[in-house]
């Protein structure tokens, strides 16, 4: 499978709320970009308790979930506009149920492997002046997700993403995201011990899991 990535944006640290600063305002890169193991060149994490890291180098949310957002919404300048959800990759065509946690993509000379879902937080409201976001994405399980970077490379606007290793099976990011966060899909003991063996999940979602399971 192979999309087609619109843009590759990147942002840097901007007053927020108060004086808590944000880097989810990101802009379209001209030209070519270094995609490292940190992240995109030129990208930045604002709050790096919650964020960064190599298991949250590149962050992707489908442009294909924008049109359910502004009929949600009632229209939205942001939606409009190149990463209204704080994005490097925007590309339609790969969705939640579509991908699988671990599966391999090639994007330019970089390789990425899925790593985890993003948690949404309340972030995306105040960017958007809306409340029930949040409650939105954790109930259709449109969360989007970040991959961590195998192989660095560079890469621009038009180049292909590309699968070209399949992840776990029985583990796409929608599942694993409802199953951790959405009550009405809450996980059983022995989905919790079959997420907690996911190797090519982050090491944090796996720490986190294991807490859970007592051990």
């Amino acid at each position: 499978m192979s999309v087609r990535v619109e843009a590759l944006c990147v942002g840097l640290p901007k007053p927020f709320n108060g004086a808590e600063l944000s880097a989810i305002d990101k802009r379209p890169v001209e030209g070519k970009v270094m995609i490292r193991s940190f992240g995109l060149e030129g990208d930045m994490v604002a709050d790096t308790k919650n964020h960064g890291g190599v298991d949250m180098a590149v962050h992707h949310y489908p442009h294909d979930h924008y049109a359910g957002w502004g009929e949600w919404l009632g229209g939205h300048p942001l939606l409009s506009g190149p990463a209204a959800f704080g994005e490097n990759l925007m590309a339609s065509g790969l969705t939640e149920e579509q991908v699988r946690i671990g599966d391999r993509f090639r994007l330019g000379g970089a390789l990425l492997e899925v790593s985890q879902p993003r948690q949404p937080c309340w972030k995306i409201e105040h960017r958007f002046g809306h409340k029930g976001m949040v409650a939105r994405i954790v109930k259709q399980h449109v969360c989007g997700w970040y991959y961590r970077v195998v192989e660095e490379g560079e890469a621009q606007a038009g180049d292909p993403l590309e699968r070209i290793e399949a992840g776990h099976d029985g583990w796409n990011v929608s599942r694993l995201f409802a199953k951790l966060y959405d009550p009405g899909h809450k996980a059983t003991r022995e989905e919790l011990e079959d997420i907690a063996g996911l190797e090519r999940l982050s090491a944090e979602w796996r720490t986190r899991i294991r807490r859970k399971l007592g051990k």
